[in-house]
């Protein structure tokens, strides 16, 4: 296997990561309460097919309180680019699994 390939399934397999936000424990926990996590809220918002994310791997860089333990790709926040009705729109949303959708410092730098 090329070392191209093996870096696009890596890609791949981070993305994957990624869209879990804090795991599917927490994901479930949300559904069981009829809510819904944020790539779902976006996606019910936004034309079909037209969302693209922006820095979806950035992670926080608080130190206290044990935060450096409990790092998440994308940080808790949801980012990007779509349409609605085929306008561009820019959409954020707070990803609740994570952190209880506390507001970090580099989710603020995102939305």
């Amino acid at each position: 296997m090329s070392r191209q390939t093996e870096k696009i399934k890596e890609l791949i397999a981070k993305r994957e990561q990624a869209k879990l936000g804090g795991g599917e424990k927490a994901i479930e926990k949300q559904h069981q309460r009829g809510k819904y996590t944020a790539r779902e809220r976006i996606e019910m918002l936004v034309d079909e097919g037209s969302f693209e994310e922006y820095d979806m791997f950035k992670l926080h860089r608080c130190h206290n309180f044990g935060m450096e333990k409990k790092q998440f790709l994308g940080d808790g926040v949801v980012v990007g680019s779509a349409t609605i009705d085929g306008r561009l729109v820019y959409v954020s949303a707070q990803d609740f699994t994570v952190n209880g959708g506390s507001l970090s410092e580099t989710m603020s730098q995102k939305i």
